[in-house]
């Protein structure tokens, strides 16, 4: 990541303090909203909006920032599976990222969306990404503009100049079979869903359809900590390093040096989390296993615990 965004997103406050002040493993993959809001038209900064409600950026948007849309763009359409080297190449090409752009991604819910399209943007190794503090929430709190003009791309530049590598499904992300002997062997396992959710009373989130989990309740031995839990309230920023720390480690015992896996329904939320123990709390070993409740409520003989009846 440039040094330009390190040193800057230091400069806004929040609810939670300066980024720079918050004790953070790696606070450089933060900025804040006052830095995007002096780097609008910087030609190596390319802000990314992603959000659940897809009618949301069209309504209004950061200036210069282009949708990244999580089903249309990050999703195959076919297979249950994330858009492979070939299509993730031409979005980065058409959306005008190159390697060397600085990538800042913000959104509604929580950055809920923002997080998760970081997430898929590491599995193809673009590291030089940062998430806006707050998201979506935060920059209209803080009354800053919003416009439905598209930004202006270049008509010059190649569309085949983004030189996306082989994904890599191994370092961040968690298949089932993966995660059945994780919970075989006793590992750390964080259900980042509701606590209607995790305890079996839901099968999917309040005000929200169920979207196909034949049964409700968790992976046994998962830690139920909601995602919410790292979040402002207020204005949606990460809360400190010590209040993270205070939840994760001291309430809940899990550990950086400790393979980790977070899951939720179909990994959207628990890559917010994924994104909170790796970057903000420095766990070296933390996956998200984007298959979550939609897949492993519907297996057929794995374990599954319920706290109702």
């Amino acid at each position: 990541m440039g040094e330009s965004a390190v040193s800057a997103s230091a400069s806004s406050e929040s609810f939670a303090g300066a980024i720079s002040e918050r004790g953070y493993a790696n606070p450089e993959v933060l900025v804040s909203t006052e830095w995007v809001q002096e780097h609008l038209d910087d030609p190596t900064v390319r802000i990314v909006e992603s959000n659940e409600d897809q009618l949301l950026y069209r309504s209004g948007h950061i200036p210069n920032a282009v949708e990244i849309d999580w089903v249309r763009d990050l999703n195959d359409p076919v297979v249950r599976d994330y858009v492979g080297q070939e299509a993730f190449s031409a979005l980065l090409s058409r959306s005008q990222i190159t390697p060397d752009t600085t990538v800042v991604f913000y959104g509604d819910k929580s950055n809920w969306w923002a997080c998760y399209a970081f997430w898929v943007f590491q599995l193809y190794g673009h590291s030089n990404a940062v998430v806006m503090d707050g998201g979506r929430k935060k920059w209209e709190l803080e009354g800053r503009s919003l416009t439905r003009e598209l930004p202006k791309l270049s008509p010059t530049l190649s569309p085949t100049h983004y030189p996306a590598p082989p994904r890599d499904d191994v370092t961040y992300r968690a298949f089932r079979d993966e995660v059945l002997q994780h919970c075989t062997d006793g590992g750390a396992l964080v259900d980042v869903r509701s606590e209607q959710e995790f305890s079996g009373e839901r099968l999917h989130m309040p005000d929200y359809p169920n979207e196909g989990a034949l049964r409700g309740g968790h992976i046994p031995g998962a830690k139920s900590i909601p995602w919410a839990r790292a979040l402002s309230p207020e204005d949606g920023s990460f809360l400190p390093a010590t209040e993270l720390k205070q939840i994760y480690g001291e309430e809940h015992g899990l550990s950086p040096d400790e393979a980790t896996i977070a899951y939720c329904r179909i990994g959207e939320r628990s890559s917010l989390t994924w994104f909170v123990l790796r970057y903000l709390l420095g766990f070296s070993r933390v996956k998200n296993y984007d298959g979550s409740w939609t897949e492993w409520g519907n297996l057929v003989g794995v374990p599954i615990e319920k706290d109702v009846q």
